[in-house]
């Protein structure tokens, strides 16, 4: 996949693309559908396909007080829209300039300008440009005068079907999963563990103090990280190595009455060494326990070890 971040470096294909537009946040079940037949599409027309995205959830410009948490950050959406053999994806530069550019004026300089546009498919419900006034019939009404056909494509549901009856995809719904601590359908609709990346940094050393040493993770704040709670997961070194992983992520309510924040820490199973400062992956596989306070040092050490245990048993590939 090409990535092209200056407009004025386009390809403009000349037997033109079929092309998607969205923020793709999460790059989830139902955006890899979308992007199935933008490819469908190119395929049968012979066309180059392509993803306009921006480089930031547009909502953090328009209304940053109610901007969402990330499901992913812009170089993991960048990973996963790669995966979907895409040709090209045009990352766009959201800011105050382009907040105020009007749907019509998006459509001639991205869609139509820069990208030659043949074939444009998007959700049955997508809005873009100043005050959100583009939409499918815009997009039709354009098509028809610069030369591209519109699809409007139904939500599916985590078979990929837009008429079956189970949850429908959306960013939206995943996020409120992960809230609610309901990990299995979030990774449901993404199609993948929910998956955070970070830097390992200094922590209190209690958990190699309680013999399970931790590697604890910073995460960026625009990230949303999931409810609090024990899991099973995987941690990814800097170096690509994956390790089993028995996950907290919370407050530590048998050591503080009150914390400023929930931390990320992961005991990486039969593993020793130095993590520090490394830029890392981490990945929710399997809900284990809400977190809980206990009344004794002894207590929470046992239950660590059950953790453990749990965990070692759900990532085992027997």
């Amino acid at each position: 996949m090409e990535v092209l971040r200056d407009l004025s470096s386009c390809p403009r294909p000349p037997e033109g693309t079929a092309v998607t537009i969205g923020a793709y946040d999460g790059v989830h079940l139902g955006h890899r559908a979308v992007i199935a037949e933008v490819r469908r599409r190119a395929d049968e027309r012979g066309l180059a396909s392509a993803v306009v995205t921006f480089d930031r959830h547009p909502a953090s410009v328009v209304r940053p007080e109610s901007a969402p948490r990330l499901l992913t950050d812009l170089d993991q959406k960048l990973e996963l829209l790669a995966d979907t053999g895409v040709d090209y994806c045009v990352v766009i530069t959201f800011d105050e300039t382009r907040r105020r550019e009007t749907a019509e004026d998006f459509v001639r300089e991205v869609l139509s300008g820069c990208l030659a546009a043949r074939a444009v498919v998007v959700g049955e419900d997508f809005h873009f440009g100043h005050g959100r006034a583009g939409n499918v019939a815009l997009l039709r009404q354009m098509g028809d005068e610069l030369g591209f056909e519109v699809e409007g494509l139904e939500l599916v549901d985590a078979t990929g079907s837009s008429e079956g009856e189970g949850e429908r995809v959306s960013s939206t719904r995943i996020r409120h999963a992960l809230v609610e601590g309901d990990l299995h359908l979030a990774n449901a609709l993404l199609g993948r563990p929910h998956e955070v990346r970070g830097v390992v940094a200094q922590g209190d050393k209690r958990g190699r103090e309680l013999g399970f040493p931790t590697a604890n993770v910073s995460v960026p704040g625009d990230i949303l990280l999931p409810a609090d709670g024990i899991y099973a997961g995987w941690f990814e070194r800097a170096d690509g190595s994956a390790h089993p992983s028995a996950i907290s992520l919370g407050r530590r309510p048998t050591f503080y009455v009150e914390a400023h924040a929930s931390l990320l820490e992961a005991h990486l199973l039969d593993f020793d060494g130095d993590l520090y400062d490394e830029r890392v992956k981490v990945r929710f596989v399997d809900w284990l326990r809400g977190e809980a306070r206990f009344d004794s040092v002894d207590e929470l050490v046992a239950q660590i070890g059950r953790d453990c245990d749990e965990a070692r048993r759900l990532l085992s590939p027997n």
